[in-house]
């Protein structure tokens, strides 16, 4: 029987594959989070990890029009902003003064702003915070840059290294199948370019993250295919430092899915990824996204990181996320030792700064 042969496999370490994947869905909730918290128990025993950063969002002026996203000014959302440098330093200055270790700093694909403006900010940023990480620029804002200023990939990653940029984030991977990429987000970066990116970064001897976004209208079998494409990567360079699987957010946007995933299907899509990607170290369940409750609930299913207190966040809560605001610091450490874990706050490349 395939899933009792799965099963064992799982608990004798040997890798699945795409049909094996798709088969763990099959398997009822408990035994498939049994299995991934297994694995996250040996590795990391009862931590849980996030650190104190700062999401910035700089301007939501667009090239791209995706279909899931509410955040880019458009006709749902028709309030157009781009921050100054001076803007982005003072707030990044703020949250250093309240105990950020790190500024995550994503946004549009703006061709009015110019090259400059995207470079020019991390630079200034560490002229006067050297010692903050900078966590900048996704995949899809590589490849926007990539296009519109004629500059090969290299050349980007080059000048971002140059500007101060320390890790890049997981965003624009959204699902790798072309059919689903096609329809909701033609134009972007494609699969290939979005790994080859990242493959390129890592190459620099430099860390990124890596996401999935799922719930619309992709199906399990693009999912696994995803993670797999992402275990094939991280075989390569080893550059991954989480997998973070990032739930659909249904308002604002123009996919109108009608069906979205419960509870149970979001829990299990947390534990196969904890299984299939044996090679990525961490696998992040972004409150932001699954909402605190449900992330809490995901420690139990493989999930060992929760990103952090976040302060502000425009981009997922434009699209219903409960998440603008971002989460207190001793609240947040009083959710998950609540929960039964360990707190332990890390720095953006994972290591342990203090556990409470």
């Amino acid at each position: 029987m395939l899933q009792q042969r799965v099963i064992e496999k799982i608990r004798n370490a040997e890798r699945l594959g795409q049909e094996e994947g798709e088969s763990l869905y099959d398997l009822d909730l408990y035994t498939l989070g049994e299995l991934a918290d297994s694995i996250r128990r040996q590795r990391y025993g009862k931590k849980s990890f996030f650190n104190i950063n700062r999401h910035i969002n700089p301007t939501n002026i667009c090239a791209d029009t995706c279909k899931f996203c509410a955040y880019s000014a458009s006709r749902k959302n028709p309030n157009q902003y781009t921050l100054t440098h001076e803007e982005i330093v003072q707030i990044a200055k703020n949250s250093y003064a309240n105990g950020a270790k790190e500024v995550h700093i994503v946004s549009a694909h703006n061709p009015q702003a110019g090259l400059e403006w995207y470079l020019g900010a991390f630079q200034k940023i560490k002229e006067v915070l050297p010692q903050l990480h900078v966590k900048a620029l996704t995949a899809a804002e590589v490849d926007f840059l990539s296009r519109e200023y004629g500059l090969s990939y290299d050349e980007v990653l080059d000048r971002m290294i140059e500007s101060g940029v320390d890790s890049m984030p997981g965003g624009g991977a959204e699902i790798f199948d072309e059919g689903v990429r096609d329809f909701i987000c033609k134009g972007k970066v494609t699969s290939e370019q979005w790994l080859d990116i990242h493959r390129k970064w890592h190459q620099r001897g430099r860390m990124s993250n890596a996401t999935m976004l799922f719930g619309h209208v992709e199906e399990r079998k693009h999912r696994i295919d995803h993670m797999l494409r992402l275990r094939t990567l991280q075989d390569e360079t080893g550059g991954f430092n989480a997998f973070i699987p990032l739930v659909y957010q249904k308002e604002n946007n123009f996919l109108k899915v009608k069906s979205f995933p419960t509870g149970q299907e979001i829990l299990k899509t947390y534990a196969i990824s904890r299984i299939l990607l044996d090679n990525i170290p961490h696998i992040k369940a972004y409150w932001v996204t699954a909402s605190i409750g449900l992330a809490l609930i995901a420690q139990e299913f493989g999930a060992d990181d929760l990103d952090g207190t976040i302060e502000k966040e425009s981009i997922q809560s434009a699209a219903g996320a409960k998440s603008s605001n971002g989460m207190n610091l001793d609240e947040f450490v009083g959710l998950i030792r609540n929960s039964g874990f360990d707190p332990v706050e890390r720095d953006s490349l994972y290591n342990e700064l203090k556990a409470y």
